[in-house]
C-alpha cells in the first residue's frame, strides 16, 4: 500500500487552488507531541511494573483469589448444567410418555 505525503493528500482533496487550513502545522505538531508523551508514559508504566518485585505473600494471595474465582465459576457452571440438564430430561419425558 502506497503512503502519500500530507501535501499530496491535501492537494487530492482540496485541489491546486485551495489554501492550507489555518493552524494545520501547529495542530499536527501538537498532536505528534501528545502521542509521543502518551507513548513515553506508557513505556514508563511498563518499566515500573517490570522492575517492581512481588512478595511471596502477594503472589500467594493472587493465586488464592484466582483459585477461589475459578471454584465459584466451576460451581456456577455445574448449577447451570444441572438446570439445563433438568430441562432437557423433563422435555424428553413429556415427549415420550
Amino acid at each position: 500500500m502506497q503512503k502519500d505525503s500530507l501535501e499530496t493528500l491535501l492537494l487530492r482533496h482540496y485541489g491546486d487552488t485551495a489554501s492550507t487550513p489555518a493552524g494545520l502545522e501547529q495542530r499536527l505538531l501538537a498532536s505528534a507531541r501528545q502521542k509521543a508523551q502518551a507513548l513515553h508514559q506508557e513505556q514508563q508504566a511498563v518499566a515500573y511494573v517490570r522492575q517492581k518485585q512481588v512478595s511471596r505473600r502477594h503472589a500467594v494471595r493472587f493465586v488464592a483469589i484466582g483459585t477461589a474465582g475459578l471454584g465459584v465459576l466451576s460451581a456456577g457452571l455445574e448449577l447451570l448444567e444441572a438446570a439445563v440438564g433438568g430441562q432437557d430430561t423433563s422435555q424428553t419425558q413429556t415427549a415420550f410418555p
